[in-house]
């Protein structure tokens, strides 16, 4: 027997016609031993990518189970799970396919926000399909053709069901929340979302599901899905990353280490280590930019596609001409530990 991808033991949300709307998977496991195989048969498992609900019961059988496979974390888990009022779930991935479920959906963005997987480290394929759209509200998950009746009843009972957003990703503090990071607004930060140690999300700062932060480093502007920022790099206020749903095409866009994007900045090309882009400047594939050399000549005019993933550079916009131009960028070190100092 091979290793497993991927278990994890889980208890969510179902609606009124069974339908799963979340799962919370308190410790998910990558790459789980062989010996997991035998054990999981107890709840089911006959092998492939499956999710198997179970009720307090079978799931008491397989805490058991993994106790007899030396599985003890995890059996620990599943003696807590057997005592649920909720719907439990044990989802197993086989192999690092596209996800058939939501209860294998929600696995997958959980390795990703416990730092099990990086983004673009899982085949995410088709997950918007199987994420439903709820209402997360301060009784958890509802579903959208159930709320009006909820509200209603809370309202009997003299209470108000406060409804904080309609969405397909719920925010990923209420599932994980990664050692060593700071996150100013937690409703900015979405399951599936990597935010290394060191990490700070200011007010301002989003991190969309596969997307996320080596760490150290300060986000107040967006990052986009599938985008990566290396060690030490910030973006500035409001400053933006083009990710692959917004128009980035192909070209998987990435910041390397020690970047700065200044406020209001923007790429929608990768970029390399030790770059800077000024304040107020997007950058797309297709912008003219003036090559200088280190003496401030032209030297040509390229297409910043010619420039994706390129180290130590400074893009910045002549004020006087309003083009484009690219140098040397000399202080970036510099500029990055001075920002990182207090962080």
């Amino acid at each position: 027997m091979s290793n497993l991808y991927s278990v994890g033991l889980g208890v969510g949300t179902q609606n009124q016609n069974g339908e799963w709307l979340e799962v919370f998977y308190p410790a998910p496991l990558l790459n789980a031993d062989a010996s997991m195989n035998d054990a999981l048969a107890a709840a089911g498992y006959q092998g492939g990518n499956a999710a198997i609900a179970l009720d307090n019961s079978a799931m008491a059988n397989l805490a058991n189970a993994l106790k007899g496979a030396g599985q003890e974390a995890q059996a620990k888990i599943a003696e807590q799970l057997s005592n649920s009022e909720r719907p439990l779930v044990v989802t197993v991935l086989a192999e690092d396919g596209s996800p058939a479920s939501t209860p294998e959906a929600y696995l997958k963005l959980h390795l990703i926000s416990h730092r099990l997987v990086k983004p673009h480290g899982t085949d995410l394929s088709g997950i918007f399909g199987l994420l439903p759209n709820v209402a997360w509200t301060n009784e958890g998950a509802i579903d959208l053709a159930e709320l009006p009746e909820r509200q209603l009843q809370a309202r009997l009972k003299g209470q108000l069901l406060e409804v904080s957003c309609v969405d397909k990703f719920p925010k990923m503090t209420n599932y994980v929340v990664p050692a060593g990071v700071r996150i100013a607004h937690t409703a900015r930060v979405r399951l599936g979302a990597y935010l290394g140690e060191g990490t700070t999300i200011m007010h301002e700062g989003f991190v969309n599901f596969n997307a996320g932060t080596e760490g150290p480093g300060m986000i107040e502007g967006r990052v986009s899905a599938g985008v990566m920022i290396g060690e030490g790099s910030d973006l500035g206020g409001s400053a933006s990353t083009m990710g692959t749903l917004s128009g980035g095409g192909n070209m998987v866009i990435s910041v390397g280490k020690e970047c700065l994007l200044g406020a209001n900045a923007g790429i929608g090309i990768p970029l390399g280590d030790r770059c800077t882009v000024e304040a107020g400047l997007y950058i797309t594939a297709g912008t003219k930019v003036q090559l200088l050399d280190d003496k401030g000549e032209l030297v040509e005019e390229i297409k910043a596609r010619d420039l994706a993933g390129k180290s130590d550079l400074l893009f910045r916009r002549n004020s006087s001409t309003g083009a484009v131009e690219c140098r040397t960028n000399k202080n970036a070190i510099a500029l990055n530990e001075e920002l990182h100092a207090n962080n």
